[in-house]
């Protein structure tokens, strides 16, 4: 009998490769071998793959399988093979046109009684395939809404491995059966339900928040229960743009390698993970002995990370996200492979000021002896503060600032992602003939030279933080950068030292 072909996607982050699956059946005792390096739950693949033939009525000959998966380096993992497999040992045995088979790419699951279920990564997995010249992919009916998403590849979207058989030329009569679905993706953001102009009386809050969406920048608040700490992270999303094509793809991609559902439509709003603070390291930036999947971190990206009540997290946790915050970018080793994620996530903490929450709060006494509030504050290491653009201290708010408030008028979330859709533009035009386009994103020496330096008389407040050891280099850096983008923001060709003397203290509120 001549050999199957067919090609699958194994994914490792979000990079996949693919893989072509050659299946050879012999007149030998009956037996299924599975070679190429697969792992538990693929190696699994040959119970389910002759059952569900069997069950969906095109069962497999009772002879020697051996089927392949190429190149045998390379690990491959998850259940997303069984279509491809079964579609292979078919075309051997004649059952199905071998020429059909092997020009197409199969991805999905298959269960016992020959339905198809669907899996995650289809997004990413669809795109490897269209990026490695393949025209048609085949996928589960409840991923077809998903694989679509990926421009110029044609679709296949088959409930059954029955019905996958008979579209490649199998003559068996079609047979319905209840596809498996997926969850729904939300309809309604849960930034909707939440406005910029139900906060009141934290003007300085409110300002920081807006440099912070205005520039892509990091925030830590400090303060006592109550003062509206999580109210007002919960409220930074809104205050971002939509997503570009690019980012958008990019998010969907990696809820889908989470098992996040999709849609028939791209995410276009900037994701919000907000991990409990039990959560570990793997949790937070990924990983997984068998299968490396995303983390909080991954999933935030081109978003929002919020870890509310930061002290209580792990320091191990909190410091591993120390890298990501430099370089943009997660990379996870295993012995025998390394899987990276974007990480262009903007980090807020929250956390009081010690742990019974009263230190410096008007009107309540705090009962923590000074080395307990050192202590509880000291998990977060000095490293990771150093890598906060903004650290505010959010008071609570008293009755009479909560009158003055109240008469004045408030901003929206709608006019304030306005004003940072114009600074984000402002700054883009600025740097539009460089690789970046955030002032977060612009390293410190192109700030500091011929092209975007600033007169000494603009910087000596920060000149002289610097001098007296109250800024580290990389502190210099990143108040330079929040002084271009409260200069965006004001509409300012360039900061001036007003600019950088609200920037220092934005960097600086705490001390």
């Amino acid at each position: 009998m001549p050999i199957g072909r067919t090609s699958a996607v194994a994914l490792l982050g979000l990079s996949g490769t693919v893989v072509e699956v050659e299946a050879d059946i012999s007149s030998n005792l009956p037996a299924f071998v599975l070679i190429g390096l697969p792992d538990t739950a693929l190696g699994e693949a040959r119970d389910r793959v002759r059952a569900a033939a069997t069950n969906s009525g095109c069962g497999l000959p009772t002879r020697k399988i051996t089927v392949n998966l190429s190149p045998a380096s390379l690990p491959k993992h998850g259940s997303g093979f069984d279509l491809a497999i079964a579609m292979a040992a078919l075309a051997a045995a004649g059952t199905v046109d071998a020429e059909s088979v092997a020009g197409v790419v199969h991805l999905g699951e298959l269960g016992l009684d020959g339905r198809l279920r669907p899996v995650a990564g289809i997004l990413p997995a669809v795109l490897a395939a269209s990026r490695a010249g393949a025209s048609t992919v085949m996928v589960p009916a409840a991923n077809g809404d998903e694989a679509t998403l990926v421009p110029g590849i044609r679709v296949v979207g088959v409930a059954s491995l029955r019905e996958a058989a008979i579209w490649h030329g199998g003559r068996f009569d079609p047979i319905p059966v209840d596809p498996v679905g997926v969850p729904e993706p939300e309809d309604t953001p849960a930034e909707s339900l939440v406005d910029l102009a139900d906060v009141v009386g934290n003007d300085d809050a409110i300002e920081a928040m807006l440099v912070a969406a205005a520039g892509g920048h990091h925030m830590f608040f400090l303060g006592p229960p109550g003062a509206g700490k999580t109210m007002l992270a919960a409220r930074l999303p809104g205050l971002l743009p939509d997503l570009d094509p690019q980012a958008a793809l990019e998010v969907s991609s990696i809820r889908s390698l989470a098992g996040l559902p999709v849609g028939s439509s791209l995410a276009t709003r900037p994701p919000l993970e907000s991990p409990h603070h039990t959560a570990s390291a793997v949790s937070l930036v990924g990983g997984g002995s068998a299968t490396i999947r995303p983390g909080a971190a991954a999933r935030a990206s081109h978003g929002i990370l919020f870890l509310d009540e930061a002290p209580e997290f792990q320091p191990a946790a909190l410091d591993a996200l120390r890298q990501p915050l430099e370089s943009g970018r997660i990379s996870i080793h295993r012995a025998g492979a390394v899987a990276h994620y974007p990480a262009r996530f903007q980090l807020v903490l929250a956390a009081n000021p010690c742990p019974c929450g009263q230190y410096g709060a008007q009107d309540s006494d705090c009962v923590c002896p000074p080395q307990t509030r050192r202590r509880y504050l000291g998990r977060l290491s000095g490293p990771l503060l150093d890598r906060i653009d903004i650290q505010l201290r959010v008071a609570r708010v008293t009755a009479a600032r909560l009158r003055l408030a109240e008469e004045r008028p408030r901003m929206t979330t709608l006019e304030a992602r306005r004003r940072v859709e114009a600074a984000r533009g402002v700054a883009a035009d600025r740097l539009s003939a460089t690789p970046w386009r955030l002032n977060s994103e612009v390293p410190g020496a192109w700030l500091r030279g011929t092209t975007a330096r600033l007169g000494a008389t603009t910087t000596v407040a920060i000149d002289r933080a610097l001098e007296r050891g109250g800024l580290t280099m990389r502190g210099y850096d990143r108040v330079l950068r929040l002084g271009w983008t409260i200069a965006d923001l004001a509409g300012a060709s360039r900061p001036t030292a007003d600019h950088l003397g609200r920037a220092l203290y934005l960097r600086r509120a705490l001390s």
